[in-house]
């Protein structure tokens, strides 16, 4: 599988397994989500997508229990983590309201949270999870350099930020922000047009994309674009996701789809999408569907 370079020091599978389904699972146990990693790593797949929000605050403690068990895992693996997200569930079901904390100490708890519920050393990738309305850049810039020099954070980036929220962050900063992780499918194709996509391929940063398969809308819904998939599908033997897969790895631009699901089966193929061909014409005739009109 190809690697994607976010930094001198990071890069990533060009397909990413996304864990924020992993505390839905009727399995949670131990050799289960071993299976899980082992089924992405036989692909190839080595990065792996967290959140401290994920599973009202469980997901990381379920990983970290598979790497307690199997610590040799941990060398194989570039793990993705996020913070700032503050909602009244699990440890915070105190909390009276939703809403995000970009100060210094919240961060720095919340990374060393994250180290413990994952037993691990070292976070590969934090991420800001959403553009924080009150964030004093200078303070959250400074607490992430400090955290990168500590060592317990290797590469920094955002998730949901738009350039110029991604410009204030980086402004106070010493260290380059690596990438912006954002929700990007053939349900959600506002960034190639907003500017989101183009800020981050004109400056060579490479985007993860969220909800790839728009939430599960693109497997089960029945549209002219879900039967368009299908006709692209059922003439490459593979299955719809790995056709809305593909139409995200055809861009120029670098982007990292991150793929969720619990189903063994299914995680056995993700690599597919890498299988699809996807000439200009079939890109363009997913991109209008999706769209509902002809491109102007």
């Amino acid at each position: 599988m190809d690697r994607i370079k976010l930094n001198d020091d990071l890069e990533f599978s060009r397909l990413i397994y996304g864990m924020w389904r992993i505390g839905n699972d009727s399995d949670t146990s131990v050799k289960h989500v071993e299976a899980k990693i082992e089924a992405c790593l036989e692909q190839g797949i080595t990065t792996f997508d967290q959140a401290d929000i994920y599973g009202d605050y469980g997901a990381e403690a379920i990983l970290g229990a598979a790497l307690k068990a199997n610590p040799s895992l941990r060398d194989r693996m570039e793990i993705v983590t996020k913070c700032d997200i503050v909602a009244p569930i699990g440890r915070y079901a105190h909390k009276p309201v939703k809403y995000y904390d970009t100060s210094r100490t919240h961060i720095e708890l919340s990374v060393e949270t994250s180290l413990r519920e994952m037993a691990i050393e070292q976070i590969d990738l934090l991420l800001i999870h959403r553009p924080d309305p009150l964030m004093d850049h200078m303070e959250t810039g400074a607490a992430l350099d400090d955290l990168v020099k500590a060592g317990k954070v290797k590469s920094v980036g955002v998730s949901n930020f738009r350039p110029w929220d991604w410009e204030l962050l980086q402004s106070g900063m010493r260290t380059p922000l690596a990438t912006n992780q954002i929700e990007l499918s053939l349900s959600e194709l506002s960034p190639f047009t907003n500017g989101d996509l183009a800020f981050h391929q004109k400056n060579g940063q490479p985007v993860m994309a969220w909800s790839p398969l728009g939430g599960g809308s693109l497997m089960t819904g029945t549209s002219d674009l879900t039967a368009l998939m299908d006709q692209i599908a059922a003439a490459q033997g593979v299955d719809r996701a790995a056709v809305a897969v593909a139409f995200l790895l055809r861009h120029p631009a670098r982007i990292l789809p991150v793929l969720g699901t619990n189903n063994l089966t299914r995680i056995k193929s993700i690599s597919d999408a890498l299988t699809v061909e996807m000439d200009r014409e079939t890109w363009f005739n997913l991109y209008q569907t999706g769209l509902g009109r002809e491109v102007p």
